[in-house]
């Protein structure tokens, strides 16, 4: 019997136990976290699914596994076949699924503190068409037979010093108290971790890749707060950086002191805070008002000093990045270099500007097969050498005090085929059309999301994940609200001072995978004779995009112009931050195309 098997038997036997018919493993935390600490990897450590996105339902004689587009090859790697049924949530939720399948009558368990309280509405109703009920958990029974979990993390919170801020928490808190003023509630509940990091001003080292603390914040009217977070991670730089307005509680009494709402109109985010806390302060007689977090637009719109400090991490990470390519188009023809290697040699550049925190998230490295897997995460069992004739795909981001970046970039090795150069030219024509392109206020990313695939469209190809996402300012690496996806509604109107990701790629399965990703700022942008405001892109990362993979009979002038001039400011910012062979090489990768 093998490891995962031994796991989902243990599992179900403790179901047995606590007289549950079916349970419900998600990859998430009590603060619906993309990115979780290790002692929150259930699904991981119940299937081997290693994704960001996914949820298992384990039924006493069959169990499922879903995920989204991203990960529909990741997914068979990682996860026996015979053990889980695959489902592409696109085709059909896990609620949907437990409405056909779960038992005649049965009960299906939940833990309150990883879902939604819309999720546990929808499931309850397609249960019901069965006469079986969705039954919150006291224990999670992942808990319960998986011994060796990791405690939750200890590192401590920090104050993030108002160089890098560019605002006061005070200033926040007050203008959310105005807010709720104006909304008629008395307070908000801030329960996502970057809100809670952003509206303090505080930092922290408990998520891998994303500098935040474990906490909980409630903001009242009068702007004053309360911030849970473990005592021990409480230093007395911290007590006097927040000063008397913020009463700070033990983490672990945050869901006793939600009753102290009873009686007040509270704010909570219905994305972002998990069913149990709508559950805890309707039982202590709160009157809920269901808003989104008002910390996340205001979050989302950096400021000048947040912008200024995003263009300085810029500019140092496109320096290792760049070192990095030059040491690649050395060492990818020698031979003897691997993706594990290759993705090591990378965060040693990175390491070497000695003001490198952390990835922003798990670097993608992949070679020939692999890079067709968009979100593929690299390990000793997957590992795979770089080889000629091949393409080699890196999707990485550091986290700097200053700024977090994120940069995708495709490097063929060797000679790629006629069909790596027309897909990968028809790619970087999307991510142009994209850059340059002007809209006006109210445009939204999903209106712009087909600017970046209508080549590939062209020729029936498509990519399956979204164009671009939100970055946050030494926080999360994907940040809302706004994003560049067409599917899923819309999205939120882009507005000037937000940051987005411009990824567009081409994953062809079993052989080899595309993209090319930059980071962009929203901005006003002077037309002359414009009838209305307009905004456009100013794109913040600098590092070579690959000509060796261009079919330049494919770009437009226009499109020849844009990549010319692009390379140009490469040179300019990252050159003086280069010097010998590196300088050279930069200067030969940069040079005008056509």
């Amino acid at each position: 019997m093998s490891t995962h098997e031994a796991r989902l038997a243990d599992l179900r036997e403790q179901l047995k136990r606590q007289q549950f018919d079916g349970f419900v493993v998600p990859i998430c935390d009590e603060h619906m976290s993309e990115y979780i600490g290790d002692y929150a990897q259930r699904l991981e450590w119940l299937t081997g699914f290693g994704g960001s996105a996914g949820t298992a339902v384990v039924l006493a004689d069959r169990a499922a596994i879903f995920v989204d587009g991203r990960y529909t090859i990741q997914v068979r790697d990682q996860v026996d076949g015979r053990l889980y049924e695959y489902v592409g949530i696109a085709q059909q939720s896990v609620a949907d699924w437990l409405g056909q399948h779960a038992p005649e009558g049965g009960k299906i368990g939940y833990d309150a503190w990883l879902h939604t309280r819309d999720w546990v509405q929808q499931a309850s109703a397609r249960l019901a068409k069965r006469s079986a009920a969705l039954v919150a958990t006291t224990a999670n029974p992942v808990d319960a037979v998986w011994h060796d979990q990791p405690e939750r993390p200890a590192a401590s919170m920090n104050p993030h010093p108002i160089a890098y801020s560019g605002r006061e928490s005070a200033d926040k808190r007050a203008a959310i108290g105005r807010w709720l003023t104006d909304e008629g509630l008395d307070a908000a509940v801030i329960t996502a971790l970057d809100s809670v990091a952003w509206v303090f001003n505080v930092r922290g080292g408990d998520i891998t890749h994303t500098p935040v603390t474990l906490s909980y914040g409630v903001v009242r009217a009068d702007g004053t707060a309360d911030l849970y977070v473990a005592p021990e991670k409480v230093s007395d730089a911290l007590r006097a950086h927040l000063g008397n307005q913020v009463a700070l509680h033990d983490y672990d009494a945050f869901e006793t002191g939600l009753d102290a709402l009873g009686g007040k109109a509270v704010a909570v985010d219905p994305e972002r805070a998990v069913a149990a806390i709508f559950s805890r302060l309707e039982a202590a007689g709160a009157r809920i008002v269901a808003r989104r977090d008002p910390s996340v637009l205001p979050r989302a719109i950096k400021n000048d000093t947040e912008i200024g400090g995003q263009r300085a991490a810029q500019s140092r990470d496109g320096a290792a990045v760049s070192k990095f390519l030059h040491w690649l188009s050395i060492a990818g023809p020698a031979g003897g270099e691997t993706e594990l290697s290759a993705a090591a040699q990378l965060l040693a550049f990175r390491e070497e500007t000695g003001l490198l925190v952390d990835t922003s998230f798990d670097t993608i490295s992949g070679a020939s097969s692999n890079g067709a897997i968009c979100h593929y995460r690299v390990s000793e069992e997957t590992n795979l050498p770089i080889v000629m004739d091949s393409l080699y795909l890196v999707d990485s981001g550091g986290q700097y005090l200053d700024g977090t970046t994120d940069i995708t970039r495709t490097i063929a090795i060797g000679t790629p085929t006629a069909e790596m150069k027309r897909r990968f030219t028809q790619v970087l024509k999307g991510h142009i059309a994209l850059a340059t392109i002007r809209f006006p206020h109210g445009t939204t990313g999903g209106q712009l999301d087909a600017l970046a695939r209508q080549f590939l469209w062209a020729d029936g190809v498509d990519y399956a994940h979204g164009t671009g996402h939100g970055v946050g300012s030494f926080l999360a690496v994907h940040e809302g609200p706004q994003r560049i996806a067409a599917f899923g509604g819309m999205g939120e109107p882009l507005r000037p001072g937000m940051i987005c990701s411009n990824e567009p790629g081409y994953y062809k399965a079993g052989e080899f995978g595309i993209r090319i990703e930059n980071l962009v700022l929203v901005e006003e942008i002077e037309i002359a004779g414009a009838e209305q405001p307009m905004l456009g892109f100013e794109t913040l990362t600098f590092a070579p995009i690959d000509r060796n993979a261009i079919e330049p009979a494919l770009l437009s002038p226009h499109e020849l112009a844009w990549m010319n001039s692009y390379h140009a400011k490469v040179l300019d910012v990252v050159g003086p931050q280069l010097h010998g062979e590196p300088l050279k090489w930069l200067q030969a990768a940069c040079a005008p195309i056509g």
